[in-house]
């Protein structure tokens, strides 16, 4: 058996018995979590757009993946590479904070403040652990962009965590991309291409418990880890990838960032400037994130979740074309995708803006 059909068989068994294991864990938990992580519990007010409450655990089962895949990449390929690199063991310790941090806040309902700093210890650590984005000449620049991805990163994909299915969705078709990016790259063999396929293979497996109706959400242990997990992959395989060519452009790396993140990025803008403008605070839960828009225009969850797929995978096919077979970048291409971006943004900030009775009290 060659290099090349042994590392197939491995990830193919890995995958498969990762989605497994996923499959099985949630169950178990499901089956003997009664109170645990439940959310909009009686006398509380709903924070989500479900009034039911239920199990938040899904996230518990992303960080043992999440593990399992470091483990396993040591066992069958190279045990010394994780615990060399720094940017592994940085991205290993800022995950535990981020899974204990999500933990505690479903949990005992953390100071906003507390959750703040933690990620900005989060985005801290990447930096000092020699992740950081590198888009700039100066070093400076570069740290604090790193530091405002991380945190607004980990925001994101906490607000957008609202409705059944969203953030699984949005998260599978965000590490698909970079699975595509890390082949293009020729980084099959690395640990970070295990790593995402092992928290692909978690995210599949409690799609089948949190699709609607669903019987679990992930929490705030789900969505901080991957806020965070999905910050880091940002950085290594959107903001800094290479084009084919070996060439890094500005406009290529915010383009291609913001086509991987676009839904996250848009819904935390909408969110965002609406509720500025309203003279509430972006931090508060409500019912005017972009999922409730397009449920406010006659759409089930089920098919917000199924629209949100939608998009993202246009933004990944578009993501497939740009890595896999644009050799020379031009402002055509950044102009499309911004072009993009923006008639998306324009329409759900319209729908916004007609559905606004329906969210105001």
């Amino acid at each position: 058996m060659d290099q090349s059909q042994y590392i197939f068989l491995i990830y193919s068994l890995f995958f498969l018995g990762t989605t497994a294991f996923s499959l099985l864990t949630n169950s178990i938990l499901l089956r003997f979590t009664k109170t645990m992580g439940t959310k909009n519990q009686k006398g509380a007010k709903a924070i989500r757009w479900s009034s039911e409450s239920k199990p938040a655990i899904g996230g518990i089962t992303f960080f043992m993946v999440f593990l399992i895949s470091l483990v396993c990449y040591s066992i069958f390929f190279f045990p010394e590479e994780v615990f060399k690199s720094t940017q592994l063991l940085g991205l290993l310790l800022t995950a535990l904070i981020a899974f204990l941090m999500g933990l505690a806040d479903d949990a005992y309902n953390t100071r906003p403040l507390l959750k703040f700093l933690v990620q900005v210890s989060c985005g801290l650590i990447l930096i000092l652990t020699g992740t950081h984005i590198e888009l700039f000449e100066w070093d400076y620049l570069n740290y604090v962009l790193t530091v405002f991805w991380t945190i607004g990163m980990m925001n994101s994909i906490n607000m957008l965590d609202n409705m059944d299915a969203i953030t699984s969705v949005v998260s599978l078709f965000i590490l698909l991309s970079a699975l595509l990016t890390i082949y293009v790259m020729g980084e099959l063999g690395t640990a970070e291409f295990m790593i995402v396929l092992g928290v692909v293979a978690a995210l599949i497996g409690f799609l089948f418990f949190n699709w609607n109706p669903s019987k679990m959400y992930m929490g705030d242990t789900g969505s901080q880890f991957l806020g965070l997990f999905l910050a880091f992959i940002g950085i290594r395989y959107c903001w800094n990838a290479p084009s084919l060519s070996g060439e890094f452009l500005v406009s290529r790396q915010i383009s291609i960032t913001l086509l991987v993140f676009l839904l996250p990025i848009m819904d935390t803008t909408i969110v965002v400037i609406n509720r500025i403008r309203r003279g509430q605070s972006p931090f508060v839960g409500g019912r005017d994130h972009t999922t409730h828009v397009l449920s406010y225009q006659g759409l089930s969850d089920s098919q917000v979740a199924m629209a949100f797929g939608g998009v993202g995978a246009l933004s990944l096919l578009a993501t497939i074309f740009f890595q896999k077979y644009v050799e020379t970048w031009t402002w055509w291409h950044a102009g499309g995708v911004l072009a993009y971006f923006v008639l998306l943004l324009s329409v759900m900030f319209y729908l916004a803006k007609i559905n606004k009775a329906n969210y105001i009290n």
